[in-house]
């Protein structure tokens, strides 16, 4: 007689794992469903160059997951888990040659920031203090169900200043810096930090985008994860096996049955049924599961258009280096130890050029590239004296319309990525990395359109399960009939990036998607956690 599970679990993400230890934990028999032959989704470390080069597929760092109590909770060091407290944090290297560095000590970045104008550095400083004075604030509501849009606004209301908070919540990124800053180079410092999450600097929202992620960075830092981030969900699976949770690897859902408006099993590829008995949560993108693997038939017509209105976000690619031995900053040494690297002009209008390109379907004649210094930080991921970088290129257009370079012939991504990728590695050789392509053993290039093929929950090259939009955010995230983490199928819930607090490493969508489990089958999340 098949085994039936209290509650399955679909994609084996860190949002979809974290969600499954907390059922566990609660005492119900849980399954995860992955599609892909090893677990993590966007927190997955394999050999994508040369053996014994481990490359994180895509994340590289925690940052706002050093906010989240499941790393404690869940007791993740017994299992492995191990972070590398990087110093500096990050980077911003200019093509002068000059640079900028984020430390671990506040003085230390501040004295940065004075080379270029001291104003912007007391600045820093004041914005970090108002971050202190709010950090726990900002934990619980990280950590928390968003509240509903009318209690939102009825605290705003309340608090002093709270029409100043609501304001700055909705600015643009150019109106605040050209509030707060002198410096061009502190306003793209600040800046670089929204294209993570494809906002322009006159995308409304933009401001605090920036600030949090800024000032998260500089209060906790930029942590590596030791050995690969895939380390992060095999100590989520260390946690959920010693709780009687089950992982199903190579197991890609067709949908989900439903019968009297409760799912009651999923089918999977091949015909394969698993029944549930009591839930299924999703950490796959909601679009996909609402109308891949439920349907209009049971969503309704309604929800179901709203749902092809969401906004997916911009896409990206990706480009993996295996290299014959650590390469050499323009900009010098700091660079080099940095967890990351950010590498543009001084110039905020740098960023609106970018996004006017892409948003036209051009790839752009100058590419922003996050830099992840992967061996620099973490040099067990390497066979011993040589190097290994991933370079993050966002964004970028998901269909090719033209072309701002000047070099790139094709409309396709599949005769594009190449050259594009030539072309990646000009320009960073020529305003970063001068021995760059002289390192290089092998790369491999990730189109928008092979990233959609290996996760199905990276839609048209995305990696954020939704824009970050003020509309597709909090209560509202993905849409506001669902922004409780609820789906209109009464037992099935949302546990990924697409729900509140949205992408990243977080653990804030699985931890949360559990809160709201726990009360719908009465059960007390304070008391469980009491209990190891």
């Amino acid at each position: 007689m098949p085994v039936q599970y209290d509650a399955i679990v679909i994609g084996s993400g860190h949002n979809g794992l974290t969600c499954a230890c907390y059922l566990a934990k609660a005492g119900l028999k849980v399954l995860v469903l992955e599609q892909y032959h090893s677990i993590g989704g966007m927190t997955n470390t394999e050999e994508l160059t040369l053996p014994g080069f481990l490359s994180d597929t895509h994340a590289f760092c925690l940052q706002v997951a050093n906010f989240s109590p499941a790393l404690h909770e869940l007791q993740l060091a017994r299992y492995g888990f191990e972070l590398i407290y990087s110093d500096p944090c990050f980077t911003h290297v200019f093509p002068d040659g000059r640079s900028i560095s984020v430390h671990r000590n506040v003085d230390e970045t501040c004295h940065s920031i004075a080379q270029f104008s001291k104003m912007d550095s007391a600045t820093w400083r004041r914005l970090f203090e108002r971050f202190l004075a709010v950090k726990e604030q900002m934990v619980r509501s990280i950590n928390s169900p968003p509240p509903t849009f009318a209690d939102q606004a009825a605290l705003l209301e309340s608090l002093p200043g709270g029409l100043d908070e609501y304001r700055f919540q909705l600015q643009t990124f150019r109106s605040w810096c050209d509030e707060m800053f002198k410096a061009e180079e502190t306003k793209v410092l600040f800046g670089s930090w929204d294209l993570h999450v494809g906002a322009s600097p006159d995308d409304v929202g933009g401001a605090s985008l920036a600030w949090l992620f800024s000032m998260v960075i500089q209060h906790f830092g930029n942590n590596v994860v030791k050995g690969g981030m895939r380390n992060l969900p095999l100590a989520l699976a260390g946690y959920l096996q010693a709780h009687n949770g089950e992982i199903k690897t190579g197991a890609r859902v067709s949908n989900i049955i439903v019968e009297d408006s409760k799912a009651i099993a999923v089918r999977l590829v091949g015909g394969e049924e698993i029944e549930v008995s009591r839930l299924l949560a999703s950490s796959v993108d909601p679009q996909h599961l609402i109308l891949d693997l439920l349907g209009e038939d049971q969503v309704g017509m309604n929800l179901a258009n709203k749902m092809r209105q969401y906004e997916l976000g911009e896409s990206v690619m990706v480009v993996y280096l295996a290299l014959e031995g650590p390469v050499e900053y323009k900009a010098g040494p700091l660079a080099g130890q940095s967890a990351y690297v950010h590498s543009t002009p001084a110039s905020l209008d740098y960023f609106s050029r970018l996004f006017y390109e892409v948003r036209r379907g051009w790839l752009p004649s100058e590419p922003f590239v996050l830099l992840c210094n992967d061996s620099a930080r973490d040099p067990t991921r390497v066979p011993s004296g040589k190097g290994l970088m991933k370079l993050v290129v966002q964004p970028v257009p998901y269909i090719i319309r033209g072309d701002a370079t000047g070099r790139i012939a094709g409309r396709t991504w599949s005769e594009a990525k190449e050259p594009f990728a030539d072309y990646i590695i000009d320009c960073i050789t020529r305003d970063s990395i001068p021995n760059l392509r002289g390192k290089i053993l092998k790369r491999v290039v990730h189109s928008p359109e092979d990233l959609e093929k290996l996760m199905p929950s990276a839609p048209r090259g995305t990696i954020t399960h939704g824009a970050f939009k003020p509309y597709q955010m909090g209560s509202m995230r993905p849409i506001p009939e669902m922004g409780q983490y609820r789906s209109p199928v009464r037992n099935v819930y949302l546990c990924g990036s697409g729900s509140h607090p949205g992408a990243g490493v977080t653990m804030a969508p699985g931890r949360n998607a559990a809160q709201i489990i726990y009360q719908d089958l009465h059960l007390d999340f304070a008391k469980t956690l009491g209990t190891q």
